[in-house]
């Protein structure tokens, strides 16, 4: 889970805002996003909690926390009873808020820019960007993977970070939790309770 980890840390930077409505427009709704997020982040009249319940407005908001709930329980989603799949759905949905939640100000002294745009289907575009901290740390590749099925309400499905897809990196840790406990639904809902109550 520490891999997921760094993938909330990095959704940070989106979430931190008012419920504004944003641009339709893959690129400027991603660079709409972002920069709101930054100006948020950088506030300094907001409070910890404040600015912590931006981040799950804006979560449940602009992404698409249940297909990224489905996506990382693999296979397993299949063949799981309808009711151990609502309790991991809800599970898994405390523990996205509450990951996003638990470092505020990494990304409030960064500067975001748009690199290009690439729309892979009527579904799906990719909008490609860096993120440049102004501490001296190196810059960060970030593709956003926005989903467009309904072309007035697009959503964020994955990141890709220096080409790492971080949905992938969660689906395959939740997968070596499966297998090591005989697929057993209830163990990784527990792990995610466990972290949500700590």
């Amino acid at each position: 889970m520490k891999k997921f980890y760094f993938f909330l840390i990095l959704f940070n930077i989106i979430f931190t805002s008012t419920t504004l409505a944003y641009s339709t427009n893959p690129k400027e709704f991603v660079f709409e996003l972002v920069n709101d997020a930054i100006t948020k982040l950088s506030d300094k009249n907001l409070t910890k909690e404040e600015k912590a319940q931006f981040i799950e407005d804006i979560a449940l908001e602009n992404v698409d926390i249940k297909a990224l709930g489905m996506y990382t329980l693999g296979e397993l989603r299949k063949s799981s009873e309808k009711k151990d799949i609502e309790n991991y759905q809800i599970a898994f949905e405390k523990y996205f808020l509450k990951s996003l939640t638990s470092r505020l100000s990494d990304y409030s002294s960064s500067k975001f820019e748009i690199i290009e745009t690439d729309k892979k289907s009527t579904n799906y575009t990719i909008v490609s960007s860096k993120v440049v901290p102004d501490d001296g740390k190196p810059e960060i590749k970030i593709d956003w993977r926005v989903y467009t099925k309904n072309p007035d309400k697009p959503l964020i499905r994955d990141l890709i970070v220096e080409g790492l897809s971080l949905a992938r990196t969660q689906k395959e840790e939740f997968a070596s939790i499966l297998s090591s406990n005989n697929n057993d639904l209830n163990i990784l809902i527990s792990k995610l309770k466990e972290f949500i109550d700590n």
